[in-house]
């Protein structure tokens, strides 16, 4: 469980930790990407023990979360590194290093083995989650009118059928023009309501996710901040940074909005709803949301060819709290079933169709 040799590139954040014994030389890739890549000097030993343990130690420097998820890593090694040795297979070495990452249970933290195979910790009940909605039926039992905006990835909009309700679906932080959602706002003000439906949303960009909270945004409210792992022990993190909701007082929605969730909504939809919820007129329904915030950090090696990333960073609410392994609660919480769908009803759209009646008498 020796510290090894190694140059990070944390975005703009640079780690350097030295144990000249035995000593593992990283060489940067530095490309003007984010997704700039680490690389293993070509000396090292390509053996299953020497594999363990340099993405076991990896880890053990640079992972994020060991404190908000309640992770005991040296235990993990104890528990782990007994099972390896050199005449392992590369199956039964890859079922222990992801019987290892798993008790992160944490999607931004993935294993791939060059070959198209890979392993994502957490992600059980993600990929369950894909029965669990259908855009068509959506469209055709829920929707009067449904438009697709060509410029963003997975953002449309219609009318809740025969009903005086908005409905916006966004599956995707990474859109080219998140103003465009000022227009949509405007297309639907006319309407009592909106329900925006964030299921399956993959995450993508935070900076996105703000300019979309705008057109809904009641004022500018603190709602999180941002450290990032910056050295060997675990408690090792940078200074944090505030972040705060954007505000716009000649653009305001007054009226009620529902988040639609469920449990693949995650990383930067998650914290979208961060936004959200700061919002007196904003209501979550649906499943408990995936707790996986962190930005993730640059691609790494390992001599047999197999590659990972994981998370450096921690959010932490106003209060210091985390909701990474947690997830956002909804105010009101239903799931539908493989079932449900397969009889094309959609109880978290009924749900809140149910609640907009009740609460506000629209209808």
């Amino acid at each position: 469980m020796n510290s090894k040799v190694s140059l990070i590139i944390f975005q703009q954040v640079y780690y350097i930790n030295f144990d000249m014994k035995k000593a593992i030389v990283f060489i940067a890739l530095i490309i003007l990407s984010s997704c700039s890549s680490i690389i293993l000097d070509e000396d090292e030993q390509n053996t299953q023990s020497n594999n363990f343990d340099l993405f076991w130690n990896d880890f053990d420097q640079h992972y994020g979360l060991f404190g908000v998820r309640n992770i005991n890593w040296n235990d993990l090694y104890t528990m782990y590194q007994p099972q390896v040795n050199d005449n392992l297979s590369n199956e039964e070495l890859w079922n222990v290093m992801s019987n290892l990452i798993e008790h992160l249970d944490d999607s931004h933290t993935t294993l791939y083995d060059g070959r198209g195979n890979r392993y994502t910790s957490g992600n059980v009940l993600n990929e369950q989650s894909k029965t669990e909605i259908s855009e068509e039926l959506i469209v055709s039992k829920y929707l009067d009118f449904h438009t697709e905006i060509p410029s963003e990835n997975n953002l449309s909009f219609g009318k809740i059928k025969n009903k005086n309700i908005g409905y916006i679906y966004l599956g995707s932080m990474k859109g080219e023009n998140p103003s465009i959602i000022d227009d949509i706002v405007n297309k639907l003000d006319n309407y009592n309501a909106i329900i925006f439906d964030i299921r399956q949303n993959t995450g993508g960009d935070d900076r996105y996710v703000a300019r979309i909270a705008k057109a809904f945004s009641d004022g500018e409210h603190f709602i999180y901040t941002v450290q990032t792992r910056n050295g060997p022990n675990h408690s090792d993190f940078d200074e944090k940074k505030k972040y705060y909701t954007q505000y716009d007082e000649n653009k305001i929605f007054p009226k009620p909005v529902l988040v639609l969730t469920d449990r693949a909504t995650v990383s930067a939809a998650e914290v979208f709803l961060l936004h959200m919820k700061s919002f007196a007129n904003v209501t979550q329904i649906g499943d408990t949301t995936a707790g996986d915030f962190s930005v993730v950090g640059n691609m790494r090696f390992l001599p047999n060819g197999w590659h990972y990333h994981y998370s450096i960073q921690k959010f932490l609410l106003p209060n210091g709290e985390s909701l990474d392994g947690v997830g956002h609660i909804p105010d009101i919480y239903v799931k539908n079933s493989e079932v449900d769908i397969t009889a094309k009803n959609d109880k978290v759209i009924d749900t809140a169709i149910e609640y907009l009646f009740n609460e506000y008498g629209i209808e």
